[in-house]
């Protein structure tokens, strides 16, 4: 159940003007959530549509809330009062059943998002966050579904590009798969997010032309070598698997990453704390990460109890380590934890 907290200790402070709300509901992640008492920065005043009436105010002030801007439902204006804008906002706590409910629902999006990259429903999608939370495992599963369907057509649709590419290298691939239906995946592919003919190459790949030409401008021995013409039309999909934060970017690239970013669909799949990164793993291991290690429910209870309990001497809290701490328990049943402790955890 969702509750609040309104005191010195756990609230973020608001900009601007902030309203108090005497009544009022907004629904959150498929929950009503009585607004009454909570402190909100306002955006626009109360307006009528055709669900009624409402008030709009921002949610990013306000941890547990969406990151936009919000319309709670409200029956007249009488039902909020705007308050000093030094009162401070209200911080929403999420249990740990809510927090693991809205990770799942955002890697089941993730999923969505891929089928939809694979039926050509989408042309490109961007998935950026941290390693190790389960942005590859996402998008490959869901293509290997696929792929196992197409077992018998006697081709793959889709390639996994991981490591360094040279634009060259790109231009080739991409003429490769270059056929309507399939999905060229890059995978910690960052290089070509740094050098800037790369960069124009995908905006050419991915623009939002009906005839997506692609051109190689200059004499290459490698293009005649393999056969690859100067210029080809793409009909393809892609999708980007990056740890980057493209808004972080600064530099002249910065102009041309809007340009792509503007060409695709954007996943951040960000997972900011501990414990939610410590909720994600616990999730994913309940859904059957482990089971082709064969351990049993205890064993794999101590592997999420052994990284719980260190997680802040842990190399990286991630479901590689996970994995890797899973790899101990099967070659060393007895002792695993002390080999763990001697290569997963920093000293103290």
């Amino acid at each position: 159940m969702l509750y609040y907290k309104n005191n010195n200790v756990n609230v973020r402070e608001g900009k601007g003007m902030n309203i108090r709300f005497n009544e009022g509901t907004y629904n959150l992640r498929g929950k009503e959530v009585d607004m009454a008492d909570m402190v909100m920065p306002l955006v626009e005043g109360f307006k009528v549509g055709v669900r009624g009436g409402y008030v709009t105010v921002d949610g990013r002030s306000v941890a547990g809330f969406p990151d936009r801007n919000l319309k709670i439902k409200v029956p007249a204006e009488t039902a909020y009062t705007i308050v000093d804008d030094s009162v401070a906002t209200t911080e929403v706590e999420e249990s740990d059943a809510e927090v693991v409910e809205r990770l799942r629902a955002r890697f089941d999006m993730l999923g969505d998002m891929t089928k939809a990259v694979r039926k050509g429903d989408v042309r490109a999608m961007i998935v950026s966050g941290p390693p190790g939370v389960g942005k590859s495992h996402g998008v490959e599963e869901v293509l290997d579904r696929y792929n196992t369907m197409e077992a018998l057509g006697g081709r793959s649709r889709h390639e996994v590009l991981k490591g360094a590419m040279s634009a060259i290298g790109l231009y080739c691939k991409l003429y490769k798969h270059a056929d309507e239906g399939n999905v060229v995946v890059f995978d910690d592919c960052d290089s070509i997010f740094s050098d800037e003919l790369s960069l124009n190459i995908l905006k050419a790949a991915l623009d939002s032309k009906k005839n997506r030409k692609i051109h190689w401008n200059t004499d290459s021995y490698k293009l005649r070598n393999e056969g690859v013409p100067d210029v080809f039309t793409f009909k393809a999909s892609a999708i980007f698997i990056t740890n980057l934060k493209f808004d972080k970017v600064k530099g002249k690239l910065r102009e041309h990453l809007e340009a792509l970013e503007s060409r695709c669909h954007y996943m951040d799949l960000t997972i900011d704390t501990d414990r939610e990164k410590m909720l994600r793993i616990k999730q994913v291991v309940m859904d059957g990460m482990l089971d082709p290690y064969k351990l049993s429910d205890s064993v794999k209870e101590a592997i999420i109890d052994f990284c719980d309990i260190n997680k802040n001497r842990l190399r990286e809290l991630s479901l590689r380590t996970v994995l890797k701490v899973a790899d101990l328990a099967k070659a060393f049943p007895k002792n695993w934890e002390a080999y763990a402790e001697n290569t997963v955890m920093r000293r103290a």
